[in-house]
């Protein structure tokens, strides 16, 4: 059984400033939820409690939002404001969640890296914190149905166009079913003529513990950083990895355009005001 889930959120959000200069990327909320939540529930939405988020500098906010806020509590209390209450109190409880600082901006492996003491001998879950995933099974579900299946690291794979292949993680291999490859490559954001598919890592991850070795081995690669794509090219020479194409929809919240989507597409899901505005969005179209 996969027991823990590591979630990385300690990157430094560039792409989303001036916002993220003192908020994190991972707070960025979907109307009125942070990103990272909906991550953590998708983790708890598949059997794991025990949950370590890797986070950096100017990252408290994560922290706070996990922990309990009594004053908040107190306040909703007084007020008879249940649904709230028992809101707060839900999020506080919805899963064991333990902290670690990632000391330097040093890439995906690094940080994973990080959760070595913590996950000990155990295959477990990465989740990334800025990438969220629409599906009816949790896409984590999916991977770890498959890591039972067939022994291996698990990798969430979904099809790109060809000119955003440069843009991510590439995988290779041979199809074992019409969702199971077994890789024989891995390459990192490759120039389209020498990608190897189409199919790009999708943030979502079921490793085996020998990853922190290959971690310990892997040179610094692009961006000067230790990327994990280069790690697990390294375990794939020792045991043999696995990618599933994933069912549902992942959403890149680190990216302004996807996140606009992504807001629009979670608004007209929300009952209490979907058809205000769908409304809205068709009068703004017409104009």
């Amino acid at each position: 059984m996969i027991r823990k889930a590591v979630i990385p959120a300690a990157g430094l959000g560039t792409r989303f400033l001036p916002a993220t200069k003192s908020m994190p990327k991972e707070m960025l909320p979907i109307i009125d939820i942070p990103t990272i939540q909906y991550v953590v529930q998708e983790a708890v939405d598949s059997g794991i409690e025990d949950i370590l988020i890797i986070s950096g500098k100017g990252k408290r906010a994560i922290e706070d939002h996990f922990d309990r806020n009594v004053e908040l509590e107190s306040r909703l209390e007084e007020k008879e404001d249940l649904l709230w209450f028992n809101e707060m109190r839900r999020l506080a409880d919805m899963a064991n969640v333990h902290f670690v600082r990632q000391k330097e901006a040093n890439g995906l492996g690094d940080a994973i890296y990080y959760a070595r003491h913590h996950v000990g001998n155990e295959p477990f879950a990465v989740l990334l914190g800025d990438t969220i995933m629409d599906s009816v099974i949790p896409v984590t579900q999916q991977l770890m149905d498959t890591y039972e299946q067939y022994g291996g690291s698990v990798i969430a794979v979904e099809e790109v166009p060809a000119n955003k292949v440069n843009r991510y993680g590439i995988v290779g291999g041979n199809s074992l079913s019409d969702s199971i490859l077994e890789l024989s490559t891995l390459v990192e954001k490759p120039a389209i003529d020498k990608a190897p598919s189409n199919l790009a890592i999708a943030g979502r991850y079921v490793l085996t513990p020998e990853i922190f070795n290959t971690i310990e081995q892997t040179p610094k690669g692009k961006n000067n950083e230790i990327q994990l794509t280069d790690s697990l090219l390294l375990l794939l020479k020792r045991e043999n990895i696995f990618a599933h194409h994933i069912e549902g929809k992942r959403h890149d919240i680190g990216d302004k355009l996807d996140y606009l989507k992504t807001t629009v597409e979670f608004a007209l899901k929300r009952k209490e005001f979907a058809e205000p505005f769908r409304k809205f969005l068709v009068d703004i179209l017409n104009k």
